[in-house]
């Protein structure tokens, strides 16, 4: 992000659009004002939420494990997602004990593995089965949960996995992955490269949603979630409802009480989150066992 920002200051007669950032936010942290630079971004917060509860009502072990990258605002706001919606999941559909659904969060250090500089996903993965965990929710652009998860079923392990990113991102181990959320970008490159045409392109932060119409569509949705073959046909169905509940506002996670890890209310009680306090979550929620910034 900031270097796009820096290189959008040098070349000042062309266009950057910054994927993920919020230099483009009159009202975020990072705003540059700078008339050539825009943002924009999928509100991937859904798809997590619907992971969440997609691996909460799976698991049978009570044991979630989520593979992050590196630590910044987006991937903790990712991170908590999926937390709210297994917990939500876990209590409301199966009337479960939300102190009995543990979530362990471990960061790698960067979107993928760069051997010497990250820890290895495929280690850690592992290390998460080892540990009881019976499912591998997937943060980082690569699949190496779902190919462990898949490794350790053939042997007659019952775990699974839920990967990230990309539609087909079952495909390397179909019978044990519970699904995956992915971002569309086609729709906000569509409308953008339309507005160019039309000389009516302007600086801009776009934060896009699902189209809860049909979030798969892939003309109209920024955000999708594709059911995989191991989340079973009762469970679909919650999820469905789940889905259902967000898109019509019935069900948000992101009201309070929410408090961070270190006990902090962030949200009260009947409140509902800002986008700015959502985007700029600062620690990790209370339940959530992990780090919630980067070790010194």
């Amino acid at each position: 992000m900031n270097v796009t920002s820096t290189v959008a200051q040098k070349f000042s007669d062309m266009t950057f659009i910054n994927v993920s950032g919020d230099n483009a936010w009159e009202d975020g942290k990072n705003y540059k004002g700078q008339p050539n630079l825009g943002n924009f971004m999928g509100k991937m917060e859904y798809g997590k939420m619907i992971a969440g509860c997609a691996a909460a009502l799976t698991t049978q072990t009570g044991k979630l494990a989520y593979l992050g990258p590196l630590i910044n605002d987006e991937t903790r706001r990712l991170a908590a997602s999926v937390y709210l919606g297994a917990q939500y999941c876990w209590t409301n559909y199966l009337k479960k004990n939300p102190a009995d659904l543990k979530f362990t969060v471990t960061w790698i250090g960067f979107w993928f593995n760069i051997p010497g500089v990250t820890l290895d996903p495929t280690k850690v993965a592992n290390d998460f089965f080892n540990a009881g965990n019976d499912i591998v929710i997937s943060g980082i652009d690569t699949t190496e949960g779902l190919v462990v998860a898949g490794q350790r079923a053939k042997r007659g392990e019952k775990v699974w996995a839920i990967s990230y990113d990309f539609k087909e991102g079952c495909a390397e181990a179909p019978d044990i992955c519970v699904g995956v959320p992915y971002f569309n970008w086609g729709p906000r490159y569509l409308k953008t490269v339309k507005a160019f045409q039309a000389g009516v392109w302007e600086s801009t932060w776009f934060w896009d949603g699902p189209d809860w119409r049909n979030i798969n569509d892939p003309d109209t949705s920024a955000v999708g979630f594709t059911f995989g073959k191991a989340l079973s046909a009762d469970n679909k169905t919650k999820v469905e409802t789940f889905i259902k509940g967000l898109g019509d506002g019935s069900i948000n996670l992101w009201k309070g009480p929410v408090k961070l890890q270190d006990g902090t209310v962030y949200i009260k009680d009947s409140a509902v989150a800002t986008r700015y306090e959502v985007w700029y979550l600062p620690q990790l929620l209370q339940g959530m066992v992990g780090p919630s910034a980067p070790t010194k």
